[in-house]
């Protein structure tokens, strides 16, 4: 398994059982069309389900309404 050097720093994913994807932060990622999102806070929640009105961040919009399996 690699391990973080120099000015790398691990971050941790934290994949929950049926909401948001946490992510330690700060971050930055790139959305499927291609924008640049940063966040400075603490803990970011990506949504995963899609519905959250303030797509990517999760606005708890998946406790309204479950995914069928």
């Amino acid at each position: 398994m690699p391990t973080a050097s120099g000015n790398e720093q691990w971050r941790r994913v934290t994949l929950t059982a049926d909401g948001p994807a946490l992510i330690e932060g700060p971050v930055e990622f790139v959305t499927a069309d291609g924008r640049t999102v940063r966040s400075d806070r603490f803990v970011v929640a990506l949504c995963l389900c899609k519905r959250s009105k303030n797509y990517p961040f999760c606005d708890t919009s998946h406790r309204k309404r479950r995914r069928s399996t």
